[in-house]
Formats: structure tokens, sequence, C-alpha cells
């Protein structure tokens, strides 16, 4: 686990809701347990500040930083993915993006095409981008990258692609339903041997790792309405899992940040 992943996860997952801020001295005990060492930590949360996220701040406890309002709008939206209680309805239209002039660098195509694949819009090619789902904030990585673009609302007629080759084309849902399958069966012993009431340390870390490798579908899943899926669909049963084990190991979880903080 990377110090600058599991710092994101450490704000959006506990700090985003005691106030966005915490001394440095803290950020290093709250990320010790996943075996982040206090250079590693440190070096990520330097390199945060310079791309906006965090800014210093001083605290009665000491130095310290707090998330950019930047930093919360993405935290926010992510929260709002991860702990999805169910599917919005669906009026049968995509959400259609045409660019006109894509990046002209290969590092800012990446970054354009990884904005957008968080905001659940999957590639036909390297031009035209589809979501079931319009998004708010689609418009600032489109903006970010300085690219025109016109955006349609779209709809499958009968004699164009049907809805299941267009969803291969744009997403690859075959890898997805394998990576839910390994999500579970890779967690199950992670969380399954850890009780909710005991060490609150072991249920901390057991609870961050199972958000860190959540957080990873919020990239690769753009959340298909339940009538473009298959029946058996395992993102489903994935859901479940990460629910129940989430909110069973909260309250150990945050007894020990309250912990650390204090």
């Amino acid at each position: 686990m990377q110090a600058r992943s599991a710092l994101f996860d450490l704000y959006g997952d506990y700090l985003r809701a005691r106030g966005g801020q915490a001394p440095v001295a803290a950020l290093v005990k709250l990320l010790a347990p996943l075996g982040i060492a206090a250079p590693a930590v440190r070096t990520a949360v330097s390199r945060m500040v310079r791309q906006g996220w965090l800014t210093p701040v001083r605290l009665p406890a000491g130095p310290g930083y707090a998330l950019t309002p930047k930093a919360v709008r993405r935290l926010d939206e992510a929260a709002a993915r991860i702990y999805r209680t169910g599917q919005p309805a669906w009026d049968g239209q995509f959400d259609l993006i045409m660019v006109v002039d894509p990046p002209t660098t290969r590092s800012a195509r990446s970054r354009l095409a990884a904005n957008l694949a968080f905001l659940g819009y999957g590639m036909l090619n390297d031009r035209v981008w589809i979501s079931p789902h319009p998004s708010a904030e689609v418009a600032g990585p489109l903006a970010e990258a300085g690219v025109r673009y016109d955006r349609f609302r779209a709809t499958l007629t009968e004699d164009g692609e049907t809805a299941a080759s267009l969803l291969e084309r744009a997403w690859d849902l075959k890898g997805l339903a394998g990576a839910y399958e390994q999500f579970m069966a890779e967690l199950t012993p992670v969380v399954a041997g850890v009780a909710a009431e005991g060490d609150d340390e072991a249920a901390y870390r057991a609870r961050f790792q199972l958000v860190h490798a959540w957080r990873t579908f919020l990239f690769r899943d753009p959340h298909l309405p339940p009538t473009l899926l298959p029946t058996d669909w395992p993102g489903h049963a994935a859901a479940r899992f990460f629910d129940q084990h989430a909110s069973r190991l909260r309250p150990a979880a945050d007894r020990f940040v309250d912990l650390c903080l204090s």
C-alpha cells in the first residue's frame, strides 16, 4: 500500500468527518499499523501539498495538514460512491462526450482518461466517452485538459449497435467481474477473523485494507444500471460483503482513530 493512496483513504474515510485536518504526528501513528514508515508519510504529504490536495495548518497539537476545497469535493464524490445505498434510476439515455481536439501529450491524455474513468465514463475511442449517468463534475477534468468538446444525450437506435456490444467496447466488464470475485476471495480472510469488539487497532487495520481495496473500483466500475448487467453480476455480492464488514468494524476503527488523534 502506497503512502499517498493510504493518506487519501485516511482523510476520506476518517478525517473528513473530523474537520478534515490532523497533526503530522497523528498521521504517522495512523499509518504505522499498515506498515507505512514515517519518512514515507512525510514525503507523501509534501507531494499532496504540491498537487493541491493538502495545505499546512497550525494545530494545538503541532503542525498539521488540512484538506483543500479541491480535495473535499473529490473525497465527498468518492464517499458517495463507496457507500452507495442503491442504484439511481436510468432513463435509457447515455451521456456522450465528443472531444474535438484530444490532448497532444501521452501524459495529458492518460490524466484525462483517468479522471473521466473515475467519474464513470467509458472510452469508445480517444475522442468519444459515454456514461449512463451524467456527472456534474465532468466539465472540470475537460477544462483542466484544455480540450474543446461537444456533449449530447444519446439513445441507442434499433438498427444501431446493441447495448451489450456498446458496453463491451466502453468497459472491460469481464475483467471487472473477475476483479470483484478476487476482491471477496482475498479480503475474506482479512476481515472475517477480526472481532468487532476487542483489539481496536486490528479492526482498524483490517477495515482500512477493506476500504482501500474497495476504493480501487472507483476507477473501474461505471455503476451501470441493473438493466444493463447480468442477473448474477458479482459486483452485487461484493457490495454486500463490503457493506457488512465495513459497518461491523467501523466502531472499533473509530475508537482507534480517536485515540491517535487525542
